[in-house]
């Protein structure tokens, strides 16, 4: 949404002196495997949700390596970090979408073997609202890829990819079910009908600025000491 939470709190205040909507590009929460996710939960096809946890590893990447000629999402004063602050933001906002507001985090980040200044490697907990437990790993400097999230409760777990399409995965018991649901030609697309349908008074966009802004806070939470530094 922002450089970080305090331009976020600009843009909503600006918003609404002028009396317009802020809707923010977070398009997960229209997507229909995510939304599946989301089903499975509201329904209590887990039960009582107990905790999640996050792992995204990914190899470097050969346009990241020479520091005279970085693209923008690893250099901080452009994108407000690094490769964590342009993919986990999607997956802190899918998490407070369908799990609720975080109310405490904490996290470590370093740079351990990339040669730019962003971090490279970040640890993070975290508590929801909800009494809900959350707990992640990101490494951009792995030696392969690995993107899981697992959704424990009390009945069975939900297992699926933030940014890869295989199936989404319900584990209850001795059962399971898998849903392969693939993205649309066109990520953005489904998000972008509901800011035509809020526009035109015919539905309501699920990614407003306020939501939006909550999760850059988290953002910053998790990289305040990283960037204090």
């Amino acid at each position: 949404m922002a450089l970080n939470f305090e331009q976020c709190k600009i843009m909503l205040e600006a918003c609404q002196t002028a009396g317009v909507p802020l809707f923010v590009a977070y398009y997960r929460r229209a997507l229909a495997r995510f939304l599946k996710v989301k089903e499975l939960l509201d329904s209590g096809a887990i039960g009582a949700v107990r905790f999640v946890t996050v792992t995204l590893f990914m190899k470097p990447r050969p346009d990241e390596q020479d520091p005279a000629n970085l693209p923008w999402r690893v250099v901080p004063e452009i994108a407000g970090g690094g490769r964590f602050v342009d993919l986990a933001s999607h997956q802190f906002d899918f998490f407070d979408f369908v799990l609720g507001p975080i109310s405490q985090v904490s996290g470590f980040a370093a740079n351990q073997a990339s040669p730019f200044p962003a971090e490279d490697v970040v640890s993070a907990a975290f508590v929801f609202e909800s009494g809900v437990h959350g707990t992640g790993v990101w490494n951009f400097a792995a030696h392969d890829d690995v993107d899981r999230v697992e959704i424990v409760g009390s009945a069975g777990r939900i297992i699926f990819s933030a940014f890869d399409a295989r199936p989404v995965r319900l584990v209850s018991g001795t059962d399971r079910t898998e849903f392969a649901i693939e993205y649309p030609a066109h990520v953005q697309q489904p998000l972008i009908q509901t800011v035509v349908d809020e526009l035109n008074g015919s539905g309501v966009c699920p990614s407003p600025g306020q939501s939006a802004a909550r999760t850059s806070w988290v953002m910053d939470q998790i990289l305040q000491e990283y960037y204090q530094r």
